[in-house]
């Protein structure tokens, strides 16, 4: 599979990123992309850095006018298309949801974000109500999808279901970054977990993983923080944890990387980690914690 990344620094015009995003979109299909994954919340800023009851006014209802505009782009350039959208699923309640589109035009499925974060300068809480579709692959006719998005990526527990599932693949749209005010070691610690533990995700499903992350500093409009330098690095990794490819940590970039899938069955056999859970002895895992 021919798979396009576009990685991004927003600016507050919306209308400009999206035009921006379509072009993108438009050019990575004609250079053979078959499935192009875009950025966390990528028609806006990262407006989670403050609590603003303003900010709910960029939600969108799906479906919509704009699920109208990415559809199009679906259908004409001939893609499967992930996007991550700004949900209004009613007054006064709000998602974070990643929405695909089949080749078509037409809405293959969506996600809503189920962990969400709570942190100075990521005041999710605040604007998305958690997820109640579950951990659903999502049918295409590239194959089946294992949309997540960002928070979900620290959770083995949601990448395990998508596979038990019958997930393809798992792709994490992300909007993850750097407090200005951490040190260079911490920087590093924070951004080598973060691969890490998405590399595990790979590994330990036999599946590739595809993480499209913004890139650039954002200021933060309460002016409690420096704002948030987002760290790109958008990567694409194979069944063993083999990074396919790794985007730049200051810079934008779109990008097609071919992912071979018909490995997982290969790898599977060598590595038969499904076959071998003790799924008798793992009751515990639907407690917070065992006291």
């Amino acid at each position: 599979m021919k798979i396009g990344i576009i990685q991004q620094h927003n600016s507050s015009e919306v209308k400009l990123n999206r035009t921006r995003l379509l072009e993108k979109i438009s050019h990575l299909a004609s250079d053979g992309a078959e499935l192009i994954v875009m950025q966390e919340l990528h028609d806006s800023l990262y407006f989670c850095q403050e609590e603003n009851v303003e900010n709910f006014d960029l939600a969108t209802q799906i479906p919509g006018d704009v699920t109208d505009i990415y559809a199009k782009a679906a259908r004409d350039n001939k893609v499967v298309l992930v996007t991550s959208l700004f949900e209004k699923r009613a007054k006064g309640l709000y998602h974070n949801t990643a929405v695909v589109f089949e080749k078509d035009g037409s809405i293959a499925g969506k996600y809503r974000k189920m962990h969400i974060p709570d942190d100075p300068a990521y005041y999710e809480k605040f604007y998305f109500t958690p997820g109640d579709l579950g951990f659903e692959p999502i049918n295409t006719s590239i194959g089946k999808l294992g949309v997540l998005v960002c928070w979900d990526q620290w959770y083995p527990e949601a990448a395990r279901l998508m596979a038990l599932r019958g997930a393809d693949i798992l792709i994490y749209p992300t909007a993850i970054g750097f407090e200005s005010s951490d040190n260079e070691s911490e920087k590093m610690r924070q951004l080598n977990a973060w691969m890490t533990v998405q590399l595990g995700h790979a590994v330990a499903n036999g599946i590739p993983v595809v993480t499209v992350n913004r890139v650039g500093h954002e200021i933060d409009p309460s002016g409690q923080t420096r704002g948030i330098e987002f760290w790109g690095s958008s990567f694409v990794a194979g069944q063993q944890g083999e990074v396919l490819h790794c985007a730049s940590s200051t810079d934008e970039e779109e990008t097609i990387i071919d992912v071979n899938l018909e490995r997982t069955e290969r790898v599977r056999r060598w590595w038969p980690f499904l076959r071998d859970r003790r799924i008798d002895h793992y009751n515990g895992l639907n407690k917070r914690f065992l006291d």
